[in-house]
């Protein structure tokens, strides 16, 4: 029987797993072996993907908020340039 996996790609994941608890890690790679803590690793996924949501439409907003600053300079010059 082969002792490695048929992936032998390394994701970043799982080198936190590793950090964490490599003989979890072992177990979960070479053995096929899943946590017993699944409903907390669900909690915690669903967190992350929330924050990331939240992320993006701050980023979104600061966007939204740039562009009508230009659009408001713009406007300013604009008039400026009709006083003179």
């Amino acid at each position: 029987m082969n002792d490695y996996p048929e992936d032998p790609l390394i994701r970043a994941s799982e080198i936190g797993e590793y950090v964490y608890c490599h003989r979890a890690w072992w177990l979960k790679r070479f053995e096929g072996r899943q946590s017993s803590y699944v409903r907390e690793l669900r909690a915690g996924q669903e967190y992350h993907e929330a924050h990331g949501a939240l992320v993006r439409r701050s980023q979104r907003t600061r966007q939204i908020a740039i562009g009508l600053f230009m659009v408001a300079i713009i406007i300013l010059g604009l008039w400026l340039l009709q006083t003179l």
